[in-house]
């Protein structure tokens, strides 16, 4: 697993498509919540909604998916549903533009938008899997893991500049056109890509809905850690729309600052995915993913104390650096571990499950906040999220005998498949939601 290895000219193409839409998802960080915040005048309960039902719906809509991607080609659903997210994020600026923006639209887009990344992502993952031999999987998405920190360390705070000049929408604008760059990418990338299976003519059965849950459940090393990623994130994410009330609106911090906060410590997730190899190999892959799996739950309890002014801001910082250090090193272990868990005719059901799953725990974990945060108040919130997830690490597999990957079926003949751009994770400390980056999946 040579860092330094050449994995291609069809991955370089994806990769820089990959490198495109993260950086347009994050120049529009926290886009969604603003724009509820500032132009709707929404409140805790509202601005929890936009990420909760959006996350929802999203999640249910996409159930069916990823069991008829599976015997699909994958091409043309990236490439499509690149071009839904595009599509239904420019609604939001022609709305504005209009004067009929409401609270409703960013629902549906929401919904809209929350779909497809998950159906992309499952997609994707399959096709970074038969790409590439297993040996070189931890390097593609720690390469992909440092592009994410990279665009992260530029995208917000050149996101909250162009909010200030051009208005609450220019950076849903700038998120839809890299969506419209990354098909291209896609496009561009080229090559024959393998005829899919013949099942694919078939009806989809009911019973396939549950193929993707019923490999992870039934793996030993799978089942902990997917129970860890969907209530890890969820609490973390839980207390997010609380947190963007608290700064952008109690305690007076400006878009350009509240980026800041969150932009600045991922020179630690840049740090930590080019470790991640390294500590691998010295150390192994199960202590590397119960280690840091464990330290990123212990940081979300400071944002409970964040006050105004310089040292509000030195707070959200310290806080974030740890977590995405922590996030940096165990997001590419862990998206590695789970593709060799997964034989290659099934990741599409697995991801697919996998990121249905993380994400309405995240939207019923945050609509609960939601309620909290107005009930207890919003530090209270905050504190009892961050409390809960220093037991999330139990969850993590325990067994260093769990991580034999699992049997891979012989590959098929004729051409090999396209390469995709995979998110090895979405980006860390951000609301969930269309507009905004994602949470990190692998958190």
């Amino acid at each position: 697993m040579r860092s330094g290895r050449r994995l291609g000219r069809q991955f370089g193409w994806l990769w820089g498509a990959y490198g495109t839409s993260a950086l347009g998802t994050w120049l529009a960080f926290g886009a969604f919540p603003l724009i509820a915040i500032r132009v709707l005048h929404a409140g805790p309960v509202r601005v929890a909604a936009l990420s909760c039902v959006g996350a929802a719906v999203g999640a249910a809509v996409a159930v069916p998916l990823g069991p008829w991607v599976e015997f699909r080609r994958k091409r043309p659903v990236l490439v499509a549903m690149d071009l839904v997210r595009c599509a239904a994020l420019l609604t939001i600026p022609a709305a504005f533009a209009l004067g009929v923006l409401t609270f409703l639209q960013l629902l549906l887009v929401s919904v809209v938008v929350a779909a497809a990344d998950i159906t992309f992502r499952a997609a994707s993952g399959a096709y970074l899997k038969t790409l590439l031999p297993a040996g070189d999987l931890l390097v593609a998405n720690a390469r992909f893991e440092s592009t994410a920190w990279t665009t992260t360390i530029v995208g917000p705070p050149l996101g909250g500049a162009a909010i200030g000049l051009l208005g609450p929408v220019a950076t849903v604008v700038a998120d839809a056109v890299s969506y419209l760059l990354s098909a291209l990418g896609v496009r561009a990338a080229g090559g024959p890509e393998r005829p899919p299976e013949p099942r694919a003519a078939a009806r989809l059965r009911p019973g396939d809905l549950l193929d993707g849950w019923r490999h992870i459940l039934a793996d030993p090393a799978l089942r902990p850690l997917f129970l860890n990623t969907a209530l890890c994130n969820g609490l973390v994410m839980a207390s997010e729309p609380l947190l963007a009330v608290l700064m952008l609106g109690r305690l007076g911090f400006a878009p350009w600052q509240y980026g800041l906060a969150f932009a600045a410590p991922s020179i630690g997730g840049l740090v930590g995915s080019r470790l991640a190899r390294r500590l691998v190999t010295r150390c192994g892959q199960h202590r590397v993913l119960v280690a840091f799996g464990s330290l990123r739950a212990l940081w979300a309890l400071g944002l409970a104390f964040v006050g105004p002014g310089p040292g509000g801001l030195v707070l959200v910082a310290g806080v974030e650096l740890g977590l995405i250090f922590c996030c940096g090193v165990f997001n590419p272990v862990s998206a590695t571990y789970r593709l060799e868990r997964t034989a290659n005719d099934r990741v599409t059901r697995t991801l697919s499950a996998w990121a249905v799953t993380t994400r309405a725990t995240t939207a019923l974990l945050t609509a609960v906040w939601g309620v909290l945060g107005s009930v207890l108040g919003l530090r209270t919130a905050i504190a009892l999220a961050g409390v809960l997830l220093l037991a999330t690490p139990l969850l993590l597999p325990r067994s260093e005998g769990a991580t034999v990957v699992a049997p891979q079926p012989e590959p098929e003949t004729g051409p090999a498949p396209a390469p995709v751009h995979e998110p090895a994770h979405e980006p860390v400390s951000a609301f969930e939601g269309a507009g905004q980056p994602a949470a990190a999946e692998d958190r």
